[in-house]
């Protein structure tokens, strides 16, 4: 028997973290927060990190771990995570997994045998750039034998970019938690209104600010280009690369609007999630899966 895991997963704006912590304290959880960019210190509302007050009490594990400009790797992730996952379970509480970084919520969840070897993120952009049939077709050049689920983009990815780093004879996946996977995410206009909606919130609170800040105490326009989204569109405009400041708020309302469609391609792709009715009553929705989920139901 596998420990078991909850996993909150969906797209920007979605109400992840909120719907997580009400959750968390249904249950007597702890929340491992599965974000690529709320690690590090500093970036917190471009990368909708959750406030104090928001986490209600409840602990929240991989927030602030690391320094702006610091490498932090899907290997690293997937090890702090693992850590904050068995020491949740040694203390008798509840795990809970919440993000929307789709690779780290795969890493956990589908135990991922990583080599040291560091991603070559050249080469996964041009994976991205390709449709599944076509990824499928160049894994099975490569190794005829292979069994995979042709439709599991994700797996198939990632075969690829083992056979491409020297790494094909890798162990396979090897899972080490039972895990139950809830979605979140709302209807196309929804979700467009809600992200305009939090952009505006985020700008009026200083987001521009907290970028300059950031520039001023050493962060690398590298290291903020890497981080796309808020921090690449506002470096930019800071740097006077980016017009004026409505058409950087207009072009980022419309990159963030296009990442949220793409997390929602790569998490519909996964049967096992149960998507919550978010315009109805997802607490209870969730709870009741929940419930069967811990009692082996």
């Amino acid at each position: 028997m596998k420990p078991k895991l909850i996993v909150v997963e969906g797209t920007n704006a979605s109400g992840k973290s909120g719907l997580g912590v009400e959750l968390a304290l249904r249950y007597g959880g702890e929340i491992v927060s599965a974000d690529s960019r709320q690690v590090f210190r500093g970036l917190d509302l471009g990368s909708g990190k959750i406030t104090p007050e928001e986490m209600r009490g409840v602990p929240h594990h991989l927030i602030d771990v690391v320094e702006p400009n610091d490498f932090f790797s899907m290997r690293d992730f997937q090890r702090l995570a693992y850590e904050a996952i068995d020491g949740i379970l040694a203390r008798g509480r509840v795990p809970f997994l919440v993000g929307g970084t789709g690779l780290y919520v795969a890493s956990v969840v589908e135990g991922y045998e990583l080599s040291d070897t560091p991603p070559d993120l050249a080469y996964r952009e041009e994976l991205e750039k390709r449709k599944t049939p076509e990824l499928y077709r160049m894994l099975c050049e490569l190794r005829p034998d292979v069994e995979v689920d042709p439709k599991n983009r994700n797996r198939v990815m990632r075969m690829l970019e083992k056979i491409h780093d020297g790494d094909e004879h890798a162990a396979p996946n090897r899972p080490r938690y039972d895990c139950l996977k809830l979605g979140v995410t709302w209807d196309r206009a929804t979700l467009r209104s809600r992200i305009d909606e939090r952009l505006k919130r985020r700008l009026d609170q200083g987001m521009v600010d907290e970028v300059r800040r950031l520039m001023e105490d050493g962060a690398t326009p590298e290291f903020l280009m890497k981080l796309g989204l808020e921090y690449r569109f506002i470096a930019r405009y800071l740097m006077g690369e980016a017009g004026g400041y409505q058409q950087m708020v207009d072009g980022l309302a419309t990159a963030i609007k296009q990442f949220a469609k793409r997390q929602t391609t790569w998490f519909r792709r996964d049967p096992e999630i149960l998507w919550l009715d978010m315009a109805g009553d997802p607490v209870a929705q969730a709870s009741a899966a929940i419930d069967r989920f811990l009692q082996g139901r």
